[in-house]
């Protein structure tokens, strides 16, 4: 194997390519240190400690430092790991490590989202927000399957009934226009027909 590029990376890194191929990320100390440059061949005691011990390591650490501010999801770690231009392989063995100790669980990340938010977003807002953060279809069906059963899910009419109080909503004042107009506004916002039609019945002003 040899290093047949060394490219800047900012400040204090570089991106080494080997056989043409980019390999991994260094330090400039790493560099000077493991002696190399390019056209130097890497040997196999090097290349197994960089790549089987000093790169894996500083992954997951990089991993458990995000983990540490905020939850993150599987994709967005693994997002965080190729911004620092770490190559699939080293990004599954740090996704796999902190996995393995529970530190990130997509599962986890979706019931404690749903029970966060639950007050406040439709069931199809949340959903189109997890789907973003890289979370399968699976994983949110089970756990809004499973939160229903346990009674933790949000009352959908209440929720649009809260948000049409604050615009003064009448039922029985309330004309044909102004309904059909609040109801696709609901509707932006992820509240289902059902919810909808029922808010818009239900008499909400004070008495």
């Amino acid at each position: 194997m040899t290093v047949t590029g060394i490219e800047e990376a900012g400040a204090k890194r570089v991106r080494v390519y080997v056989d043409g191929e980019f390999s991994f990320p260094l330090y400039r100390g790493e560099l000077r240190a493991y002696g190399l440059r390019e056209g130097r061949e890497i040997g196999e005691e090097t290349w197994e400690e960089l790549m089987g011990q000093v790169l894996p390591k500083r992954a997951a650490l990089r991993c458990m430092n995000l983990l540490k501010a905020r939850p993150y999801t599987e994709k967005q770690l693994r997002d965080k790991l190729r911004q620092g231009d770490y190559p699939q392989e080293l990004i599954d063995k740090a996704i796999e490590y902190v996995s393995s100790y529970g530190y990130v669980d997509d599962g986890k990340y979706v019931e404690e989202y749903i029970i966060y938010h639950r007050e406040e977003k439709s069931r199809v807002r949340m959903e189109q927000d997890l789907l973003k953060k890289g979370i399968s279809k699976g994983i949110i069906r089970e756990t809004f399957e499973r939160l229903g059963e346990e009674g933790e899910l949000p009352d959908e009419t209440a929720m649009a009934l809260k948000l049409l109080s604050k615009r003064h909503y009448d039922a029985q004042t309330a004309s044909f226009k102004e309904k059909q107009k609040l109801s696709a506004w609901l509707y932006g916002k992820g509240f289902g027909p059902d919810a909808i039609r029922n808010a818009l019945l239900l008499d909400i002003t004070p008495n």
